[in-house]
């Protein structure tokens, strides 16, 4: 219910941004405020980068993919969101050794390279997150749609607790905003109201599936969009619903390479 298991890495992106660090607060005007819409999206984790003729926004891995993409991106008139895990370790990514031993937890069920982060004590792992962050804006993406923070309701092997991953969320909240990106809420429904103010929009995995897409209300009434995937419900059984919520929503493979897709709203006819 999240992204693949194995991603490569690009190591080099990681020191080329090491400059952006010291980010000073941006202007809230001077980023991207996605309303609610039922438009098409678009979410590539894996495989060569793929423009999607009818996407007004796109979720691409910010390891994997250059600046060349989101600069694709840019022309063909879409939005860029750049996929971050900031509540997981992953054994592949180029700045693994940088973390603590003391930081890693519980493998996480279904990922055997990925171990939850003691995020109660995050200011030992800060700096590494700060750099994944400046990476993103290095390369020009509209957003930030950072993962994994919602390790307090998971077995991370800390006894983590609702404060302590508000108090998280919310610092990464503020770094993306400080270096003029938007922010994203992934998951974690039980926290919305507490944080629908800390962040711009939410990605949101199979809450059809679950009966979970009402928690995700307060985004909407806030003015804010929604962009949700499916990845075993036909889309005749959630687009409705998702409509009516005013919810951007897709069916996809949970691998997410570019294909298959299956937009709640059909991609505009072309014309020739």
């Amino acid at each position: 219910m999240r992204k693949p298991l194995h991603l490569g890495a690009l190591g080099a992106l990681i020191a080329a941004c090491g400059t952006l660090l010291a980010a000073s607060p941006a202007s809230a005007a001077a980023y991207w405020h996605p309303r609610p819409t039922t438009a098409a999206w678009q979410w590539e984790l894996q495989g060569k980068f793929e423009l999607t003729p009818g996407a007004s926004v796109y979720e691409i891995d910010g390891f994997e993919y250059p600046s060349s993409d989101v600069k694709a991106i840019h022309r063909s008139g879409a939005k860029a969101i750049c996929y971050l895990d900031v509540g997981s370790w992953e054994e592949y990514r180029p700045d693994a050794s940088q973390f603590p031993r003391s930081s890693l937890g519980a493998v996480y069920e279904g990922y055997p390279e990925e171990r939850w982060l003691d995020i109660a004590h995050y200011k030992k792992f800060a700096p590494i997150m700060e750099k994944r962050i400046a990476m993103c804006a290095h390369k020009g993406f509209d957003a930030v749609e950072p993962d994994n923070v919602n390790g307090w309701e998971n077995k991370s092997g800390f006894r983590l607790t609702a404060a302590q991953q508000l108090r998280y969320n919310r610092w990464i909240a503020s770094q993306v905003h400080q270096r003029g990106m938007a922010v994203a809420l992934k998951n974690d429904s039980r926290q919305v109201r507490q944080l629908v103010g800390n962040f711009d929009f939410a990605v949101v995995e199979e809450c059809f599936q679950y009966e979970e897409c009402d928690r995700f209300k307060p985004f909407v009434a806030a003015g804010k969009a929604v962009f949700e995937a499916e990845y075993e419900l036909p889309t005749s059984k959630f687009c409705p619903q998702a409509q009516a919520l005013d919810f951007a929503a897709i069916r996809k493979d949970v691998e997410l390479f570019p294909q298959p897709w299956e937009p709640c709203a059909p991609p505009p006819a072309t014309t020739g």
